[in-house]
């Protein structure tokens, strides 16, 4: 049966609307897992750390694309739920034709500029090669990549979460499938990791592209359209919490290796890159919950229906508690087999990743309220509570944290730092849901 967004949700058809976003969330952690565990195990411990040190620089560079999903389709959901396909379908279109732009001019600066950053990040010698030509092929489908993150928002939105979801696990074994055979049977090293993942973007920007190109039974088409400097800047304030967020999280991941360089050298890159990687798994349950319960969350308040948002809101807390002891459970309890599969090879690294993930998994028991309240004020419209909440969250507290917390805890403060930071986010998003109550009528 065809969930529309102006159903009544019950938490089974919530479940069901939001399951191929958050399998979808879940799939693109694993596919990126892979690619890390044939790197590290086939390649080396150098180049898995290269990857690592300049992968934040890259994240950077694909941003728009997450701002421009979030913040556009909690714009376009509200003007259908207001009853204006036609004005939606130009907000969507508009939104689409910036992102390709954007995209074309950030990977000509990214291929321009990549040498010296990554040499100011601190690598040298054949880490600083690795960055290099692991992030020059990155870069050619860097537009694609932008597409992949601002459609995997606009599917849900345009009542197609399924076809997000087959896309994403069509992207995802390509790229584990090309992982297998450019790293394990043809040895590229990393040009065949950095081959393997351009390709799986390609195909997660493109495929989406050509739907809404063709005709299609869809909420959303692609339209001509306008610039509309008001839309294009309520989606940028509205999508300025997600903008913030993966710059926030970018610059933080360099903080944190320049840390661990100073602490214990390339061992700690290593270790922290795998923390990366697997605290995504976990992390995607939230964030692919977020991106599907959005548009619902956006439609039902630009319909002014505010019965069903207080049942939204009440039902999210409900799932979303239950998933944070689940997950750090789970998270604690696998963190050696885990760190074993990674990095076995090395017995003392191995035992530095085991306890990174146990402590960082600690962060588990607050991530998902945080990461939730971001997006639910984004689907509301108020894009400065949302940016708030983010930049506190991603970017102050955790620089504090790190910062502070290793010389009074030593190594043990750089895992913990992401704890802290969540558990202090926590409070400023208690504080908003509480504060904002009376404006948007949730409670």
């Amino acid at each position: 049966m065809k969930i529309q967004l102006s159903d009544h949700f019950t938490i089974p058809r919530l479940l069901r609307f939001v399951f191929p976003s958050i399998i979808m969330m879940i799939f693109t952690s694993i596919y990126g897992v892979v690619d890390g565990l044939f790197v590290s195990n086939y390649v080396g411990k150098t180049p898995f750390a290269a990857v690592n040190l300049i992968m934040p620089f890259l994240m950077i560079m694909g941003t728009v694309g997450f701002m421009f999903g979030t913040g556009g389709s909690a714009v376009v959901s509200q003007a259908l739920g207001e009853g204006k396909p036609d004005k939606a379908n130009q907000y969507f279109s508009m939104m689409v034709y910036i992102v390709i732009e954007s995209g074309v001019v950030l990977t000509i600066a990214g291929l321009l500029f990549l040498r010296p950053i990554a040499a100011a990040f601190g690598a040298t010698g054949e880490m600083l090669d690795n960055c290099v030509v692991y992030g020059h092929i990155i870069l050619c489908a860097l537009t694609a990549f932008m597409l992949q993150n601002i459609f995997q928002s606009f599917l849900v939105t345009a009542e197609r979460p399924q076809l997000g979801l087959a896309v994403t696990v069509a992207a995802g074994v390509t790229n584990m499938i090309l992982d297998f055979v450019f790293i394990a049977v043809f040895h590229w090293g990393i040009v065949g990791a950095a081959a393997a993942t351009a390709a799986s973007q390609l195909i997660g920007g493109l495929v989406p592209l050509i739907y809404f190109l063709r005709p299609n039974t869809s909420k959303l088409h692609l339209v001509k359209a306008k610039l509309n400097a008001h839309i294009l800047g309520k989606t940028c304030i509205n999508g300025s919490s997600e903008l913030m967020t993966n710059i926030s999280m970018s610059l933080v991941n360099i903080l944190y290796n320049f840390q661990l360089m100073h602490y214990i050298g390339e061992d700690g890159v290593a270790a922290y890159g795998i923390i990366m990687y697997v605290s995504f798994i976990f992390a995607a349950i939230f964030i692919g919950y977020s991106i599907g319960s959005a548009p619902i969350i956006g439609y039902h308040y630009g319909a002014g229906n505010h019965r069903e948002l207080k049942g939204l809101f009440q039902k999210s807390l409900c799932l979303i508690t239950l998933w944070n002891i689940i997950l750090t459970a789970l998270a604690i309890l696998t963190a050696q087999p885990l760190a074993k599969i990674f990095v076995g090879y090395d017995i003392d690294l191995t035992k530095l990743t085991t306890r990174a993930l146990a402590l960082y998994s600690l962060s588990f028991l607050f991530m998902g309220y945080n990461i939730f309240g971001s997006a639910f004020f984004t689907a509301l419209g108020d894009g400065v509570v949302s940016a708030a909440i983010s930049f506190l969250r991603t970017l102050l507290f955790q620089v504090v944290a790190v910062l502070i917390l290793p010389f009074l805890l030593g190594i043990d403060g750089i895992w913990l730092a992401i704890v802290a930071a969540e558990l202090l986010a926590l409070i400023i998003t208690v504080y908003f849901f509480i504060r904002k109550k009376d404006d948007y009528h949730y409670l």
